[in-house]
């Protein structure tokens, strides 16, 4: 019997106490985010949802705030039976299938649009192929994270502003080139530690969108925000090879329209938090600016297709991204 199968009565759903010939199956799905965001609530429905309309043979168990290891360990945890299913920025992805990673070069993409543009797009379905096919994962679905803006206790409102620097960035080497095209000093930090790194000073501040910003509290810690939008953020829903190859065809396609569901939901949730939030931070007597974002994207964009600030895409995906409308 294989070790996630559950036999108990008190893990058992009414449905089951009538068919001892249905077992019910454990998976594990891992994140970093915390149980108040859209990705976490909509990881708990797309669980429920996947457990009815399967008869309940597979039950979903979600695991938040890095409660079993931050992105790069949830990553190897795909390939080592210890996690079942993840979301993972597409940053992290990129660490073993470089292309997929394109859309975290800054300002690679123009604004939400051109995001939901791309999410419809057959480059993204040649991503996500090109992805399991390196891996023998399964990507789903992508969903959108927000925009990037950075925090501080000083004001930032041209690139200069960033020069020295220290910049808390995410365990991904793709995150460099934005803080090379500013002149910052990228300081690697797991998600976790974030807070505290920010109320000691161990860094200067910090990169997310407005509803991690305000999910983490990061806010309380730093005084100004700066609406730099400097990468427009997603992540993907990725079950592990083994997991996926345990389906049969029609939980194949049941978890693929849930987790699809599932991202439309988040999607929309967090679109809408983060037009509301600039004036609640100000309620809150934070600084919010408007920088110059033709500057930030003038100093960006020679990176782009440079390998060695950690372009790892072909010009023609790019030009296939950069054409999307």
């Amino acid at each position: 019997m294989h070790r996630r199968t559950v036999i108990g009565a008190a893990l058992a759903a009414p449905a089951l106490l009538g068919s001892a010939a249905q077992a019910q199956t454990r998976l594990r799905w891992a994140h970093v985010y915390e149980t108040n965001e859209p990705y976490h609530t909509q990881a708990v429905w797309a669980a429920q949802q996947i457990q009815q309309r399967t008869n309940n043979r597979w039950a979903i168990e979600v695991f938040p705030a890095s409660a079993l290891g931050n992105e790069p360990t949830i990553n190897q945890g795909l390939a080592l039976g210890t996690v079942d299913m993840i979301y993972t920025g597409v940053a992290f992805a990129g660490a073993t299938y470089k292309p997929i990673a394109i859309t975290n070069a800054p300002y690679a993409l123009r604004d939400f649009d051109h995001f939901m543009a791309y999410r419809r797009s057959d480059l993204l379905q040649d991503m996500m192929g090109g992805y399991n096919r390196q891996t023998g994962n399964q990507a789903l679905a992508l969903t959108y994270y927000g925009e990037r803006h950075v925090t501080a206790n000083r004001s930032i409102m041209k690139p200069e502003d960033m020069r020295g620097m220290k910049l808390r960035v995410p365990q991904a080497p793709l995150f460099l080139m934005f803080t090379r095209s500013v002149g910052a000093n990228a300081t690697p930090i797991a998600f976790a530690e974030v807070y505290l790194a920010l109320q000691q000073g161990t860094v200067d501040g910090q990169e997310n969108p407005l509803p991690t910003i305000q999910a983490k509290k990061f806010y309380e810690v730093q005084t100004h925000i700066s609406l730099t939008g400097h990468i427009t953020e997603s992540l993907l829903t990725i079950l592990s090879g083994s997991t996926w190859r345990r389906l049969n065809d029609a939980d194949k396609q049941t978890f693929t329209q849930v987790l699809k569901e599932a991202s439309d939901r988040a999607t929309n949730e967090i679109r809408q938090a983060e037009l509301a939030l600039p004036p609640w931070f100000e309620g809150q007597g934070k600084t919010v600016q408007r920088p110059d974002r033709e500057a930030f994207r003038a100093a960006a964009l020679p990176l782009h297709n440079d390998a060695a600030a950690g372009a790892g895409w072909t010009r023609e995906q790019y030009d296939r991204l950069q054409a999307i409308r």
